[in-house]
């Protein structure tokens, strides 16, 4: 942590750091936790993009508005860094994940007029488009997959079969998306088991968000990304906000706007599993 950094928090707090320790926290940021000369301990990311911290900041403001579910308490952001609470880890009580359903459904229920968010921000380190469209077929084709697949071939990601799986899914999309208009809620964006943690009382806590307002089963589908959530957080799920039948077949079309993004980040490994999904349309 530079010296600079050290004296706008101390300045910002109103004490001095005493400690700071280096802990895991995603590939994208560089975290650490700190702790001050008045017995008190906070987490910090710093080290990314200079508009990174600022938007974090307003997507978990924005997840707190629905107050359902528990995000970290803002201390201090900047350009070069966050400052977040330290929420200390615990173990998930016996019905988490119903619990944890239940409340990720009332998230679903805060609405909006648009599908978009005020900003632009980040999915992992790729910018997100928020541009608001009063369509989710237009919103999500063109700020999500239309966007991907322009960044994949501008990498060199992309060729004559890529293209061709393309081209079918933007035939497609119209009838693959068809009856399951809603209104648009707000998402996460990019929930995974990475992205929450288990608080000491044993309840879910709300970490690095991407957060806009768009259809939940795009939400509901990147959790089951990297292998899903236990059974109970679906059914619960479902008990309190039921799913417009025929999610399972759309599911796809929402998982392949997160494995282009992590093609364009993490490379060509991830150029047959998006051809799979598009080729299963």
């Amino acid at each position: 942590m530079n010296k600079q950094i050290i004296q706008q928090i101390e300045k910002q707090l109103c004490c001095s750091i005493t400690h700071q320790e280096m802990v895991g926290g995603g590939c994208i940021a560089q975290t650490s936790l700190i702790e001050t000369n008045n017995g008190e301990s906070f987490f910090l990311k710093q080290g990314f993009k200079s508009s990174m911290f600022e938007k974090e900041t307003n997507g978990l403001n924005e997840l707190s508005k629905a107050n359902v579910i528990r995000t970290p308490k803002i201390i201090a952001t900047d350009e070069q860094y966050l400052l977040l609470e330290n929420i200390e880890s615990g173990s998930k009580c016996i019905d988490f994940f119903e619990k944890f359903g239940k409340a990720f459904a009332q998230l679903h229920k805060h609405l909006s007029p648009h599908y978009g968010f005020y900003e632009d921000n980040y999915i992992g380190s790729s910018q997100q488009i928020n541009s608001f469209k009063d369509s989710w077929q237009d919103f999500y084709f063109t700020n999500r997959l239309l966007y991907q697949y322009k960044l994949a071939e501008s990498n060199g990601y992309s060729d004559s079969d890529f293209q061709k799986a393309f081209l079918n899914i933007e035939k497609q999309f119209p009838k693959i998306i068809e009856g399951s208009e809603e209104r648009p809620c707000l998402l996460h964006g990019d929930l995974w088991a990475g992205n929450y943690m288990v608080d000491m009382n044993g309840e879910p806590v709300l970490i690095d968000p991407a957060v806009y307002y768009g259809h939940r089963e795009a939400d509901l589908a990147m959790t089951k990304l990297f292998g899903g959530f236990a059974p109970d957080f679906y059914n619960s799920y479902e008990d309190e906000y039921p799913l417009i039948e025929g999610y399972e077949y759309r599911e796809n079309i929402y998982l392949l706007y997160h494995i282009l993004n992590h093609l364009n980040i993490f490379g060509h490994s991830y150029k047959k599993q998006a051809l799979q999904l598009m080729n299963s349309y």
